[in-house]
């Protein structure tokens, strides 16, 4: 039997976040767009309050929560703002090929003291000359002894730089494809790494994007994940799973630009009574709920087939795909409801138009989430 209906543990989960998000992140979420700066302060509240890193296994001293959990957090924090959220959804993102491709005993390794304390994971995958194209990388790993010696850089790394944990893509032969993909986990920041921060994004301000530099950065044999050659296999794993929280997190911007235009349509007048009063507005908003309820229903069963252990990589570019450009038609219509005021940062609509549009970019465009869904009708 199909159920939508929340248990009161997931109802009570819902509303810490949403509470959360309106208490401590609405209300300096434009001045951290502004200062292009991640609060710090709330990472080590979302710490406090079990949002951060939930997914770490119970066997590591984490929440162990599920993938349709996490959906329930990241709808009310992208609700929020949508960069603060990436912050701690990109070290969910960094967490999960340790989770995916990792043994029991790495995953006590790595994932245990980032309950102890406010930590960031990071995934570093992209790199200036390749982005979706993610078989061909330039980054090397070769291995001296017991170490492994990584040379190389990645770009557009969400929290790289500030991470406790990051886990890095390379290759051991570039003319070796997918075949010689490694996985490894580095820790902090060793000699021969560092970080450039990008600024001047158009959105998700808030959330530190870095290129990392590696210089023969030597790392133990110890810290890669799997075998020789898994280390593809390992990131297109992760990135199948997390692709549902940009999802719910799209939702979740959808729903705040949909709320502000129902609050505004009510308020604002022209020719003597609300423009919510006129067919052209409420049909607009009809059209926005229709969207977020099927966006939601496409991303819930997405996380529950995660959850259930159930192939999920065609459902997760659904609804990422799905969800993020709903959103960002949502946000533009949410501007226009909104007239002049939507096109200033008086109004929070345009930062959400401006925020939801990495999300048809990251982790995956949206046109490789149609390659994806393409080759499964057609294998």
């Amino acid at each position: 039997m199909i159920d939508f209906s929340l248990t009161d543990e997931q109802k009570q989960l819902q509303q810490l976040a949403r509470d959360f998000a309106r208490r401590e992140i609405m209300p300096i979420a434009s001045e951290y767009d502004r200062l292009e700066e991640v609060p710090w302060q709330i990472v080590e509240k979302a710490h406090e309050l079990g949002l951060l890193n939930a997914c770490i296994p119970e066997h590591a001293g984490g929440l162990g929560l599920g993938m349709f959990d996490e959906c329930l957090i990241g709808e009310e924090l992208a609700y929020g703002c949508m960069g603060i959220y990436t912050v701690l959804m990109a070290s969910e993102l960094g967490i999960t090929p340790i989770l995916v491709g990792g043994s029991e005993e790495q995953q006590r390794r790595f994932l245990a003291p980032m309950t102890l304390k406010p930590s960031l994971a990071a995934f570093a995958l992209s790199e200036p000359n390749n982005g979706s194209d993610a078989a061909a990388m330039h980054t090397t790993a070769v291995l001296e002894g017991d170490e492994w010696v990584i040379n190389g850089s990645k770009m557009w790394i969400s929290n790289g730089g500030k991470a406790e944990v990051t886990v890095v893509f390379a290759t051991t032969d570039r003319q070796g494809g997918h075949k010689a993909s490694v996985a490894i986990v580095v820790e902090g920041m060793p000699a021969g790494m560092s970080a450039n921060k990008i600024k001047h994004k158009m959105g998700q301000r808030a959330s530190h994007t870095a290129e990392l530099v590696f210089e023969n950065v030597r790392v133990p044999a110890a810290n890669v994940l799997g075998d020789l050659g898994d280390g593809f296999k390992i990131a297109m794993k992760t990135l199948d799973k997390t692709r549902v929280p940009v999802a719910a997190g799209s939702v979740g911007i959808a729903r705040r630009a949909l709320e502000e235009s129902v609050k505004y349509s009510k308020e604002r007048e022209a020719f003597g009574k609300p423009v919510a009063s006129f067919q052209a507005i409420q049909f607009k908003m009809a059209e926005m709920l229709m969207g977020i309820e099927t966006g939601r229903l496409m991303t819930w069963k997405a996380a529950w087939l995660v959850d259930q252990g159930l192939p999920h990589g065609v459902e997760s570019s659904i609804a990422k795909a799905y969800a993020s450009e709903m959103a960002f038609d949502e946000a533009n219509e949410a501007i226009q409801i909104h007239g002049g005021y939507g096109y200033v940062g008086e109004y929070p609509v345009e930062k959400l138009l401006r925020d939801v549009k990495l999300n048809q970019i990251y982790e995956g465009t949206n046109e490789i989430q149609r390659v994806v869904i393409a080759r499964s009708l057609l294998k």
